[in-house]
């Protein structure tokens, strides 16, 4: 038979045929399930995958089905605040208890496992804490970079992922940065976070924070104009959670004051996130813009080149410069490598005839304007 226990009643269970005296033990009750401490609403499917998290979500899902038996042992995930480390481990956790409900899977920050040990150390009851933990079917361990300087708790997780370890038990870890730029944890610990995949979560891009902005609508079951969700994925670039928070504080101020959600409420309401209001496009901001979307080289755009993608680059980039600046068109060629303004004419009237011929030349050229004005806004 089993019984539950949460962490947050008691420290933790032992098997009863465990050598340590266990105050918990039940006589006749075989084994203790130990509550895994998942939040419940961190699942893979609303992890969503851009370039900038790639490799550590397709890393996670490879750990939620054959934990322990793959080469990522430990998964070290790290990245900056907000970046979805705490989500993407615990979509593992949760993944594998779906799959695999026998397992013994564990939460748990790297704070209160230091906290627990402490408390442990104080009653002489290290090597309860350490066997409570070589139990664990799949470990996670949020922070490790809080391990820095606490030495005994070092040496204790040292004991336990060796053990862990070699009996074929998964090990996943988060930090903000990657185990080679850890200060104050044992070079031993170090080495052993090195022996599987580091995989590292990056601010996501553009079109990834949309359709972040877009799931979290879906699941909220929520509406909003296309403008102004381009426009707080535009504006809140830092990470997710900023960017959820500026939805949230924006549908709050929506509901407070009965009023619709449109570009100017969502103006209004993320001055407290947005970096600055109301900005003045130069013709170097449209150039960079162009050249990111292109992957065209910068200097590439100012040369004389008759390559198709630089010389339709280039038109593209006057164009948009004629039509969001207050340059005149002698301003504009001088910007390309001291062209005349016939030369300017000239690629706004290419620009034009071919977005009525092309409709993927009109698409990119229509997708760029976007981009320029919601760096206007």
């Amino acid at each position: 038979g089993y019984k539950n226990y949460s962490n947050n009643e008691m420290d933790f269970p032992l098997i009863i045929n465990n050598p340590v005296k266990n105050p918990f033990v039940i006589p006749g009750l075989k084994k203790m399930q130990i509550d895994p401490q998942l939040n419940p609403i961190y699942l893979f499917d609303s992890f969503i995958e851009g370039d900038c998290n790639r490799v550590a979500r397709r890393a996670g899902k490879t750990v939620a089905e054959k934990p322990g038996a793959n080469s990522f042992n430990p998964l070290v995930i790290y990245g900056g605040v907000g970046l979805g480390k705490t989500h993407l481990a615990q979509a593992i956790g949760n993944e594998v208890k779906r799959s695999n409900p026998n397992k013994v899977v564990l939460y748990v920050s790297s704070e209160k496992f230091i906290n627990q040990f402490m408390d442990h150390s104080r009653n002489n009851a290290i090597n309860d804490f350490i066997h409570f933990y070589q139990l664990i079917d799949v470990l996670i361990i949020d922070d490790v970079q809080f391990f820095a300087k606490a030495e005994k708790s070092q040496d204790v997780l040292f004991a336990i992922f060796n053990h862990l370890h070699q009996s074929g038990k998964q090990l996943i870890l988060t930090s903000d940065k990657p185990p080679k730029d850890l200060e104050g944890v044992q070079e031993r610990l170090l080495s052993r976070f090195r022996w599987g995949l580091s995989a590292d979560l990056q601010v996501p891009d553009y079109e990834t924070r949309i359709e972040i902005l877009e799931r979290k609508m879906k699941n909220d079951g929520l509406e909003m104009p296309k403008e102004v969700v381009k426009y707080i994925a535009y504006n809140i670039s830092n990470n997710v959670r900023e960017l959820e928070g500026a939805l949230i504080s924006l549908l709050a101020q929506s509901s407070l004051n009965r009023r619709e959600i449109d570009l100017d409420l969502a103006k209004k309401v993320l001055r407290n996130f947005v970096k600055s209001s109301s900005k003045e496009i130069t013709i170097d901001t449209i150039q960079k813009m162009v050249c990111e979307f292109f992957d065209v080289p910068y200097d590439k755009l100012l040369q004389k080149t008759r390559k198709r993608e630089i010389v339709q680059a280039r038109q593209i980039t006057m164009y948009l410069a004629k039509a969001f600046t207050k340059n005149s068109l002698k301003t504009i060629g001088e910007h390309f490598g001291g062209r005349d303004h016939t030369t300017v004419i000239h690629s706004c009237q290419t620009v034009k005839d071919l977005m009525d011929t092309d409709g993927v030349f009109r698409e990119n050229v229509l997708e760029l304007q976007q981009k320029v004005q919601l760096a206007a806004m």
